[in-house]
C-alpha cells in the first residue's frame, strides 16, 4: 500500500484529498497547524479500496477533520481505517474522524474502523462510522415523485458523495 506523508507546521493549513487506496499519515507538528482530510470515493467490479488515514497531533493547539465517504457497488470491498493519535502535551487539540460507506449491491462489502488514542486531557476528539444501504423510504419518496428506480438510486448516491465533494470544492475556490 502506497504511503503518503504530510507534515503541517506552525500556523499552516492544508486540505488533503483522498483519491484512492493508500495510507495517509498527517503529522501536525506546529502550534496552530490545521488539516482537513476529505475523500469522496467509489469502488466497483471486484475492486478493493483500502484507505488508512492517521493524524498525529504532536503539539498543542492543532486541529484535524477527516471526512470520508465511499460507495461500494458490484462485488467490491471498501475498508476505511482511521486513527487519531493525540500525544501527551498536545492540549487544546480538536480532532474529528468521520467514515461513511454506502453499499449499493448485495455482493459488495465494507468495513469502517475508526480509532482514537489520546494521551492528553484537554482535547476535543470524536469519531463516527457508518456502513449502510440505500434507505428504502428515500427510494420510495423519489419514485413517488416520478423518478425511475435507477434514476432515484443514482440521485441518492450522488447526494451521498456530494457532501464530501462540496467540501473539496469549497477550498479550491
Amino acid at each position: 500500500m502506497e504511503v503518503r506523508n504530510y507534515k503541517i507546521g506552525e500556523n499552516q493549513s492544508k486540505q488533503i484529498v483522498i483519491e484512492g487506496s493508500g495510507q495517509y499519515v498527517v503529522e501536525l507538528v506546529g502550534r496552530g497547524a490545521r488539516a482537513e482530510i476529505i475523500g469522496a470515493l467509489t469502488a466497483s467490479g471486484a475492486e478493493e479500496l483500502h484507505v488508512d488515514v492517521t493524524t498525529h497531533h504532536r503539539v498543542p493547539d492543532t486541529s484535524a477533520d477527516t471526512f470520508i465517504r465511499a460507495v461500494a457497488s458490484d462485488r467490491s470491498k471498501v475498508v476505511l481505517s482511521g486513527m487519531i493519535k493525540i500525544f501527551r502535551g498536545a492540549q487544546k487539540t480538536n480532532a474529528f474522524l468521520t467514515e461513511n460507506v454506502l453499499i449499493i449491491s448485495d455482493r459488495a462489502k465494507a468495513d469502517a474502523v475508526p480509532k482514537l488514542e489520546i494521551e492528553a486531557d484537554d482535547v476535543r476528539a470524536s469519531h463516527a462510522a457508518t456502513v449502510s444501504k440505500i434507505n428504502e423510504e428515500q427510494l420510495f419518496y423519489l419514485r413517488s415523485r416520478g423518478l425511475s428506480e435507477q434514476s432515484a438510486r443514482e440521485l441518492i448516491v450522488e447526494g451521498f458523495l456530494d457532501v464530501a465533494r462540496k467540501r473539496i470544492k469549497s477550498k479550491k475556490q
